[in-house]
C-alpha cells in the first residue's frame, strides 16, 4: 500500500485516493463479504475477506501519511477494546470466575460513549449505516432511556397514525410531504420490528429473496409457453403467481 501511494513511483490512481472517495468502495466489498457468506461460498468469502483488509490497510496508509495513525493503531485500538469489553475472558480472578453478565457489554459501550465528546444517548450511531439498521439503533437507544412503546400495541396505533398522516399528505400532492410522512411510516414499521425482536434489514433481504423466486419462476413458466410476460392482464399474472407460491414456497 505504501508503495501504491507513493507520488512518485506509484499508482496515480491510487495516490490521488482520500477517504470520502476510498468510503463508498469500503461499503461495497463489506456487503460483498455478506452476499458470500449468504451464499456459504467459502472461496469467494475468502477472497472478499481480503477485499475488506485491503479497505483497511488502504484507510491506515493515508492517516499514517497525514500522521494521525498507522495500521498498528488500529490493530492495537481493537485488541484494546475486545479486552475492554470481555472482563469475564480478560479481567481479573474475581471478574474471570464471575462470567458473562446479561447487560455487561452494553453497559461498557454506554461507559465509553460518555468518555467522548458527544453525551447523547443517540452517540455513536453511524449515519452511514443502512437506514433500515440505523433506524433500529436509533430506536434501540431512546428505549434505553425510557422513550419507547410499553408494548408492540402502542407501535401499531403509531403505524395507524402515520398511514394516516401519510394519506393526507398524498391528498395535498407535495412530494415532499408524502416523502417525510413515508419515511415516517417506515421509521415506526422499524420500531414494530424491534419490539417483535427482527431485524428489519433480514426481514425485507428474505422478503426481496422470496418475491425474485417467486418472480424468476412465474417468468420461466410464462415464456417456457412461448408467451411474453410484458402485456398479460394483471388477472392472468396473479394466477401464475399463485402457482409459483406453490411451487417455490
Amino acid at each position: 500500500m505504501q508503495q501504491l501511494r507513493d507520488p512518485e513511483t506509484g499508482c496515480p490512481w491510487d495516490v490521488e485516493q482520500d477517504f470520502s472517495t476510498i468510503a463508498p468502495y469500503t461499503i461495497e466489498e463489506a456487503y460483498e463479504v455478506a452476499d458470500a457468506i449468504a451464499r456459504d461460498d467459502m472461496h469467494h468469502l475468502r477472497d472478499e475477506l481480503g477485499d475488506l483488509l485491503f479497505q483497511v490497510v488502504f484507510h491506515a496508509r493515508m492517516a499514517e501519511e497525514a500522521g494521525d495513525f498507522d495500521f498498528d493503531d488500529v490493530a492495537g485500538v481493537i485488541a484494546e477494546k475486545m479486552i475492554r469489553r470481555h472482563p469475564h475472558v480478560f479481567g481479573d480472578e474475581q471478574q474471570r470466575a464471575a462470567g458473562k453478565v446479561d447487560g455487561s457489554w452494553e453497559e461498557i459501550k454506554e461507559l465509553e460513549r460518555e468518555d467522548g465528546d458527544d453525551g447523547s444517548a443517540l452517540a455513536g450511531v453511524a449515519r452511514a449505516l443502512p437506514s433500515l439498521k440505523r433506524a433500529q439503533k436509533l430506536g434501540k437507544r431512546a428505549s434505553r432511556v425510557g422513550f419507547d412503546w410499553p408494548d408492540r400495541q402502542g407501535v401499531n396505533h403509531k403505524i395507524q397514525e402515520e398511514l394516516g398522516e401519510l394519506e393526507q399528505a398524498v391528498g395535498t400532492r407535495q412530494v415532499d410531504k408524502i416523502e417525510e410522512e413515508f419515511g415516517d411510516l417506515l421509521f415506526a414499521v422499524v420500531n414494530l420490528a424491534r419490539h417483535l425482536d427482527v431485524d428489519p434489514e433480514n426481514a425485507l433481504s428474505g422478503a426481496n429473496y422470496k418475491f425474485e423466486r417467486r418472480f424468476r419462476d412465474m417468468e420461466h413458466e410464462i415464456t417456457g409457453k412461448g408467451k411474453k410476460i410484458k402485456g398479460l392482464s394483471l388477472g392472468v399474472l396473479e394466477n401464475h403467481w399463485r402457482k409459483a407460491k406453490r411451487r417455490v414456497g
